[in-house]
């Protein structure tokens, strides 16, 4: 763990600031982090650098983030942000903080029946949300749910997931961590792994969760996936008497070895686990088939044991749905009947509907639905449809029936992305199932490319799977202007026209020239060129006049003998020059006892006060 500790403090992509150490996985480590942009505490799972460059542990990591990316549930963990290109490969997650449900097992032992259901709905939800979606977990287990200190289940790890129409990896390369959990199937090493799957494995964590140990343990991993595909359980009550029986009969229910004996969907387990956790008491099935397999039992005949099966599997295909009744809810009678589904949809779903529904002969699996158009309960649709015709054995459920609720228009509270990076806002809201539509706007404040604002504003109620406005910084304005010409200009001309073009003055230099002392010789930028305003400087070059000596001659030739320079240069020089404007021309020239003197040393704290910040 020491060299872990190296990553402490390391910034990736200038932005998630690992902090410390939380978790080792066989090919990844988890840190908790800082995301230094939205500045809330996020979970960094790495790629350790051994299988960095392991095409089938980087698929992985792209796989899980796919997964996840596709769903958005509250049991399922959130992924913000994945990196699989540059020198650490890492996924981004919200952090949970809490505890794997093993850990929790392992300090608290057998689970009441209330925390088993509890915790087993909420991964069941999750596995529903992912099965509708055509995500195949496989991996479940309770080192990939984490627990919650108020109570609340985050199924993680979609690293194996079988996903929709895409690539996915086998499970081989995770068979020894996950043989005590994963299905018959899966451990025969079939391909066509299906949802089912997933629930057998919530079955052996259920059994594990109530009794405190699994269903099956062996000297190494092969023993126990061979368990898993011919040994049947030991009965729960049988460590655990109080455990609920019709608790018992759901957890081995789904760990059927035939998938087809086993439950189709979470929905079906909600809905049963619902129905123990309201009455504790309630049984669905009276007796045991004489043809359910004994544990443990070898028979050493080969043709005997074929014998048994293939009669078996005939005896299931020719009365399958029998078969299937008479095992799991009740007595078989002599006697059949004819049902005719009844018109549940427009109704709504309440207590007298229930009651209604109980006294019928099909077994009934609600599901909600979120819509915006008919009010919260109401029935939308139903499977079978009106008018079908189900026949069975009289005194049994002899059928599903399936009805779809509507759930309301969700409304949930809009969250602040002021300052949030358009790319983050966009993943986030796209991960809630929103629909995000983008508009840009100056700003003056905020970084380009960052939000500046959403509809609705953070902290307002938004619709589930609505639609946000998401307005993005283009930085600040820039106004510009056109630079116009200074040159042959005086400098009282070139300050005022500086001013008016809200344009800067940059550095001053002087050259001897026959020009005129203070006119402007040179500009840059030039005359014509764009510039933005407020910020742009202008440089000038500006006449010194001529050398001193050519200026003394010909001041001697051109003024009377009782006329003095000084005299002179005070009687040609304006006295606005000299008080009201700054003057750019160069006085050093000047003897210091003329007016020149005074001009300059002006002009030197005129351009001290300009660029003073």
């Amino acid at each position: 763990m020491d060299a872990y500790q190296n990553y402490i403090g390391l910034v990736l992509d200038n932005r998630y600031k690992l902090k410390r150490l939380v978790g080792i996985g066989g090919m990844a480590m988890v840190f908790e982090a800082e995301d230094l942009l939205k500045k809330i505490p996020v979970a960094v799972k790495i790629l350790k650098d051994e299988f960095a460059a392991d095409s089938i542990s980087v698929q992985r990591f792209i796989n899980e983030s796919k997964a996840v990316l596709m769903l958005s549930h509250s049991n399922i963990v959130k992924i913000f942000d994945v990196s699989v290109h540059g020198e650490y490969k890492y996924i981004v997650m919200e952090y949970l903080d809490g505890i794997t449900l093993k850990n929790y097992m392992e300090r608290k032992g057998a689970l009441s029946a209330d925390e088993t259901i509890s915790y087993s709905i909420q991964i069941l939800r999750a596995l529903e949300h992912a099965h509708l979606g055509g995500i195949i977990h496989r991996d479940i287990k309770p080192q990939n749910i984490m627990l919650l200190k108020n109570g609340q289940i985050k199924v993680t790890d979609f690293g194996i997931a079988k996903l929709p129409d895409a690539k996915t990896l086998t499970a081989t390369d995770k068979a020894i961590g996950t043989v005590y959990y994963i299905s018959p199937e899966q451990a025969a090493g079939k391909k066509s792994i299906d949802r089912r799957a997933d629930l057998y494995s919530v079955g052996v964590m259920m059994y594990e969760m109530c009794t405190g140990r699994l269903p099956f343990d062996g000297e190494s991993p092969v023993a126990v996936a061979l368990m898993q595909i011919n040994d049947e359980p030991l009965p729960p009550r049988k460590i655990r008497p109080d455990i609920p029986e019709g608790l018992e009969q759901i957890i081995l229910f789904a760990m059927e070895k035939d998938v087809d004996k086993r439950f189709q969907t979470a929905t079906q387990m909600i809905e049963l686990l619902r129905r123990v956790k309201e009455n504790p008491g309630v049984v669905f099935r009276q007796k045991k088939s004489a043809q359910k397999r004994t544990g443990g039992g070898k028979i050493p005949m080969l043709p005997v044991i074929m014998g048994v099966v293939s009669a078996f599997l005939l005896v299931a295909l020719i009365s399958a749905g029998v078969l299937l009744n008479s095992l799991f809810f009740g007595e078989s009678a002599n006697n059949t009947i004819t049902v005719t589904v009844d018109d549940y949809v427009g109704r709504t779903y309440d207590d007298a509907l229930r009651a209604e529904l109980d006294k019928t002969d099909f077994r009934i699996y609600i599901e909600y639905l979120p819509d915006k158009e008919e009010t919260e309960g109401t029935v939308l649709s139903q499977k079978p449809n009106a008018g079908v015709t189900r026949k069975g054995i009289k005194g049994t459920k002899i059928a599903d029936l399936h009805l779809y609720i509507s759930g309301g228009a969700r409304t949930e509270t809009m969250k602040d992305y002021t300052y949030t990076s358009r790319r983050q806002a966009e993943l986030d809201l796209r991960n809630a199932g929103y629909t995000v539509r983008v508009e840009e706007t100056y700003s003056d404040t905020v970084p380009s490319g960052c939000i500046v604002s959403t509809v609705p504003a953070a902290g307002k109620p938004i619709e589930a799977g609505g639609t946000v406005l998401l307005t993005v910084s283009r930085g600040e304005e820039v106004t510009t202007t056109v630079v116009p010409t200074f040159t042959g200009s005086d400098s009282v001309s070139a300050y005022a026209e500086l001013v008016k073009s809200n344009l800067r003055l940059g550095s001053v230099s002087y050259i001897p020239s026959s020009e005129p002392k203070g006119v402007i010789l040179e500009q840059s930028p030039a005359a014509g060129s764009v510039v933005p305003v407020g910020i742009t400087k202008i440089n000038f070059v500006i006449s010194g006049g001529l050398p001193e000596t050519t200026a003394a001659q010909s001041e001697e030739e051109t003024l009377p003998p009782e006329t003095t320079a000084a005299q002179s240069e005070n009687a040609d020089t304006p006295p606005d020059v000299q008080t009201e404007a700054p003057d750019l021309s160069d006085a050093q020239d000047t003897p210091k006892e003329t007016a020149g003197t005074k001009q300059t040393d002006d002009f030197d704290r005129w351009l001290a006060e300009k660029e003073r910040p």
